[in-house]
């Protein structure tokens, strides 16, 4: 297989974690922007089902005779949570972090089409669908650029203090960094190398950020929600910068 087996262990772990998180507290907090599902008929059980799938599919893709019917079903669950947020964003064109949650979930069905490709036996159809892949990539990480501008403040503040020098520093270089790594995905120049270096702070944002609100309050559900989405925002980045099509 193409695609580099920490990276599908990454992105099928946090699938796996994200379903259970979701499954387990049916609230806001672990939800977030997937909350429309639940004003759909029969929402619950759409939800239930969904997350089910994400799970199912989670622990396919950590097995060659699977993965790649795994990647369809999780392309499928991510497609659905991208068009649970379309809603909002027509609710609400003028709020940007309706537009963010949207790319958040993109994202991830990014990820999912790289699997697709990397176990994919067309080689002319891999390489169409790791181009889609690391466009659609590139569209994410804009809106990582776009969401950390907009919501400045709040980025600062999810810098832990005691890194220094202090958290604007930070809040300002990792929007830069997300700028680049855009422009570079989206032009394909050094594109790999962008992708992995996003990826790596990505995986620091779960670590250093996420982590540590976890262990100090596990009770609140939505440091489970952000932690597991984090490292599946990071996973399906991973997927598609271990891709050899482009």
């Amino acid at each position: 297989m193409k695609t580099a087996v920490y990276g599908r262990i990454v992105f099928g772990a946090s699938a796996v974690l994200f379903g259970i998180i979701a499954l387990r507290w049916f609230d806001s907090d672990t939800w977030q922007s997937l909350r429309k599902i639940w004003s759909l008929p029969f929402g619950a059980t759409i939800g239930g089902c969904l997350m089910t799938a994400q799970i199912a599919g989670g622990i396919g893709i950590e097995y060659r005779r699977t993965a790649h019917v795994a990647s369809v079903v999780l392309c499928v669950v991510y497609l659905c949570f991208s068009l649970a947020c379309i809603p909002g964003i027509i609710a609400a064109p003028a709020i940007y972090a309706q537009y963010g949650s949207f790319f958040e979930e993109f994202c991830l069905l990014c990820g999912a089409i790289a699997l697709y490709a990397a176990t994919e036996a067309s080689e002319a159809r891999a390489a169409g669908f790791g181009r889609l892949a690391r466009v659609g990539l590139g569209a994410c990480a804009t809106s990582f650029t776009l969401a950390q501008v907009f919501y400045f403040r709040l980025t600062a503040t999810l810098v832990p203090k005691w890194v220094p020098p202090n958290q604007r520093f930070w809040a300002i270089v990792t929007t830069i960094a997300f700028a680049l790594a855009a422009i570079a995905i989206l032009t394909n120049r050094r594109a790999r190398l962008a992708i992995r270096l996003m990826t790596l702070m990505l995986a620091l944002f779960g670590v250093m950020v996420w982590l540590p609100s976890l262990i100090a309050r596990p009770h609140a559900h939505l440091n489970w929600s952000e932690f597991a989405l984090t490292f599946l925002i990071t996973g399906a980045a991973w997927m598609v910068g271990d891709l050899k099509s482009f």
